[in-house]
């Protein structure tokens, strides 16, 4: 009896899966009959127990357990890998304009020195260069900066010549301008200045004649006189007098008193007129008057005009 109560209640503890709230069914049925059977009701009930304890080991569910997948959805979503959680976590994108900007910042950033990293590491074209074609290149580069060293020298030294002619050329025209002038004033075209002598020749009486005259000149030009007027009549090299009563210089008229302007040393002109037999003695004995005055200032402006040469040219 009680091995087939043990059968039936395996077969019943077997058939639990399956069936569900039938089972509850049997299992009362099977208390009622422990009921009704008394002290077998025990022994049934241990093979039972032991019926629950093989379902158990075999990893079956116990009667009234929920299947497996109802446990699932009674605890909710499974547990996420740590892979799963980090997606989660940046997936959607959630992108502020503040990012945005900084993410195109960085973009370009990073952009630019990629491509000045690149531009740096291609270098120039002598990166691949042997060693015998950099001693080469050195060399033509030597020889180039020697040429145009030597060049420079060359240009600076035609500077300094060139220079040197200006200063030349400059310092030859301001001679020829003071020649031209100290010309000027032997020939009587320009006016001078400078020391001389006043002289006065008073001839009441009509007796001093041209020769007189001319030889006073030339006293007055061997002594060094530089510029000579007689009655705003300029004296020069060329000049010449006339006349007895009526003088004449170059065919002006002067008459007396016969005043000199002479421009020279002072102290070389005044001895030379007052020597013993010298003009004022000469001029004194046909009873004319001699005044003669220093001055630190004689003008002579009065002039000649300019006569060309009929023959004489220069002859450079």
């Amino acid at each position: 009896m009680s091995d087939d109560n043990a059968r039936s209640t395996d077969d019943a503890g077997k058939a639990g899966p399956a069936k569900g709230p039938e089972d509850s069914g049997d299992n009362a049925d099977n208390g009622s009959s422990g009921n009704g059977h008394g002290g077998s009701t025990g022994s049934t009930g241990s093979t039972g127990n032991a019926g629950e304890a093989t379902h158990a080991e075999n990893g079956r569910p116990d009667d009234g357990a929920p299947p497996d997948g109802d446990a699932d959805t009674d605890d909710g979503a499974p547990e996420l890998t740590g892979r799963q959680r980090l997606v989660a976590a940046v997936w959607p994108p959630r992108v502020t304009r503040a990012q945005l900007t900084v993410a195109v910042l960085l973009f370009v950033l990073g952009l630019g020195l990629a491509i000045q990293v690149r531009s740096t590491s291609e270098g120039g074209p002598l990166r691949g260069a042997r060693q015998e074609d950099l001693v080469r290149i050195l060399d033509e580069l030597d020889d180039r900066s020697a040429r145009l060293q030597g060049e420079k020298q060359r240009l600076e030294g035609q500077q300094r010549e060139l220079e040197n002619s200006s200063d030349q050329a400059e310092e030859a025209r301001k001679q020829t301008q003071q020649k031209a002038r100290q010309l000027g004033v032997l020939a009587g075209t320009v006016g001078a200045e400078g020391p001389g002598l006043h002289i006065t020749v008073r001839d009441p009486g009509g007796a001093v004649e041209a020769d007189m005259l001319l030889d006073t000149i030339q006293e007055l030009r061997a002594a060094g006189a530089e510029a000579i007027e007689v009655n705003n009549v300029r004296v020069v090299a060329s000049s010449y007098l006339q006349g007895a009563t009526d003088v004449r210089i170059d065919g002006h008229a002067v008459s007396p008193p016969y005043r000199f302007e002479v421009i020279g040393e002072p102290k070389d002109l005044e001895p030379a007129l007052n020597i013993p037999g010298g003009v004022v003695q000469t001029l004194e004995k046909e009873q004319a008057a001699v005044e003669v005055s220093r001055s630190e200032k004689i003008t002579v402006d009065a002039l000649r005009s300019t006569k060309r040469p009929d023959y004489a040219r220069s002859s450079q």
